[in-house]
């Protein structure tokens, strides 16, 4: 059985300093069948500009949207993520995305080194966003964020001196919902939704991006082909006239399998990436170069039925995470992590912990094979209620062919009666951890490299090692929970009771009570007595004569 649908809507900016020599806007499309029988389709979007990023330069833009920089002069932005996300990305068995995004929302920022009051920059930059792309980023504040010195590193170019984590926040949103309405405001980013008026030179990078995976069962009615006007309801309407290189590539690599399939219309060049001893195949269709007189529409056409999809070999490390306990006194948080390689690996787990949901960090127990492992480091700072969540921070060194399992024991507390949101029954969310890794090879692996800001640039791009980080699965918890449903009872009853004694009181109370005479009595029976008396009067007068 197939998964039903999954949409991931992963909206990231990245906002890094280099050297241009123009502003210019690149537009990608990325579509990889999976190993399930799905299809990842990897939209890109990036704009680089040539200027220096303070609030006077973002008054007049051409390609950079300008109400985006105008949040991010003003409260002294250095670097700025945002991902909207709506399901989650199965890694056991899709490998690695391009980008990774948590369930929910999830924001991160590092502020410049002469920021005075980055708290208070904080508060005031989730309330611009929020209205910016109207999630509700506004309920990000000091009590659900912390400052991360392993997991979030700066993804642009950074001065040679160590990286102060005192300037990064960090804070998860898991029970955001993601809708059009996140999708609008964000595709007005986009320059050639821009009504902005021009300007000369533009070294800030901006990549908008939107990962959306399909189940071809349901979307192809029961067929295994696919096509853009099957995925997105209408075909393409051409290149962005704005845009320098506008590109749909097509991973072919599973071509070679017992169901082969074409494209239609061929594609027009095909290039093959070696990248960490692994090779992809992609058929590239530069969309500037073809002439589009209508919606452009590329098809894939099964030459036979699909019977058995591709069986994927496992990732080098993937992860689950659940909860464990039972009753609402003590629980636990358990996270498994899977290394299917023969060397060792290095990683750094990070947990943003509610302030609702009070760990132990003496329970912390990190077992690799029925053996326990010390970690190489780590960073705790407990939490305070309604001030602070808890953070906990592990770099540790797994062993080859492993599963380890970390764990943590934790408390169920009783809340306000107010602090329950209106489904209260429905659980508290705890938002994903992150796991950072190097893997030493590409296997499954489609992420840009470090220095790169395009797809094109990820061909070939054979590096030491391979950035790669993890969001595991979002947890709820129910935790005791008042009979929400008492004081409406309470008030039904004190209601009926006072109506039904209100009643006889305020007769007894406002009405007169007086005897009434029998004569002023008239009914049916005093009818029927007058008749009959009125008819024995007669019947006595025609006796008498």
């Amino acid at each position: 059985m197939l998964s039903l649908m999954i949409i991931l809507l992963v909206f990231c900016m990245y906002i890094t300093f280099g050297i241009s020599q123009k502003d210019y806007f690149d537009e990608e499309l990325l579509l990889k069948p999976l190993p399930s029988g799905h299809v990842y389709a990897y939209f890109q979007f990036t704009t680089l500009w040539d200027v220096d990023p303070q609030v006077t330069s973002f008054q007049h833009c051409h390609l950079f949207p300008r109400a985006l920089g105008e949040i991010v002069g003003r409260y002294n932005v250095q670097e700025l993520h945002i991902t909207l996300t709506e399901g989650l990305w199965r890694y056991e068995n899709w490998g690695y995305p391009v980008f990774d995004a948590a369930p929910g929302a999830e924001l991160w920022a590092w502020f410049k080194e002469d920021t005075q009051n980055v708290d208070g920059a904080w508060k005031e930059l989730t309330g611009a966003l929020s209205g910016l792309l109207c999630a509700s980023l506004n309920f990000i504040d000091a009590a659900n964020s912390l400052s991360p010195e392993l997991t979030l590193r700066p993804a642009g170019v950074v001065d040679n001196k160590p990286v102060n984590s005192s300037y990064l926040r960090y804070a998860t949103l898991p029970r955001e919902i993601v809708c059009t309405e996140n999708l609008t405001p964000w595709k007005k980013l986009l320059p050639c939704d821009s009504k902005d008026t021009s300007c000369s030179k533009m070294a800030v990078e901006l990549r908008q991006t939107v990962s959306l995976v399909y189940d071809i069962v349901i979307v192809g009615a029961g067929s295994q082909d696919w096509s853009l006007r099957k995925l997105f309801g209408m075909g393409l309407g051409g290149a962005c006239p704005l845009a320098t290189m506008s590109n749909i590539y097509i991973d072919i690599t599973s071509n070679k399998t017992e169901t082969p399939f074409q494209l239609v219309p061929p594609a027009p060049a095909v290039t093959t990436s070696i990248r960490g001893g692994y090779e992809t195949i992609l058929a590239v269709y530069d969309v500037k170069s073809l002439k589009i007189s209508s919606m452009f529409n590329v098809a894939v056409v099964h030459t036979q039925i699909p019977q058995v999809f591709n069986i994927n070999s496992p990732p080098v490390i993937f992860a689950n995470r659940y909860i464990v306990g039972y009753g609402q006194e003590r629980g636990g948080i358990v996270t498994k992590i899977h290394i299917n390689h023969w060397k060792s690996l290095n990683i750094v787990y990070l947990e943003n912990i509610p302030w609702f949901l009070p760990v132990y960090f003496h329970t912390l127990k990190i077992v690799a094979n029925g053996k326990e492992i010390k970690p190489v480091m780590k960073r705790y700072i407990p939490g305070k209620e309604r001030t602070r969540p808890y953070y906990l921070e592990v770099a540790l060194k797994l062993p080859g062919r492993s599963v380890t399992e970390i764990s943590i024991d934790f408390d169920y507390v009783f809340l306000k009666w107010q602090e329950y949101p209106p489904d209260a029954n429905h659980g508290f969310y705890i938002g994903s951890a992150i796991i950072t890794a190097l893997l030493p090879v590409g296997k499954n692996y489609t992420g840009l490299p470090q220095d790169g800001s395009t797809i094109t640039s990820s061909f070939n791009a054979t590096r030491e090692g391979y950035l790669v980080q993890l969001r595991t699965e979002t947890l709820i918890i129910t935790l005791p929970t008042p009979d929400f449903s008492m004081p409406y009872n309470v008030i039904c009853l004190a209601c009926t009771v006072v109506a039904l004694a209100f009643g006889p009181l305020h007769n007894i109370t406002t009405k007169r009570l007086r005897l009434k005479d029998n004569e002023s009595q008239s009914g049916p029976l005093l009818w029927i007595k007058t008749k009959i008396s009125a008819l024995r009067g007669v019947v006595q007068e025609k006796v008498l004569k």
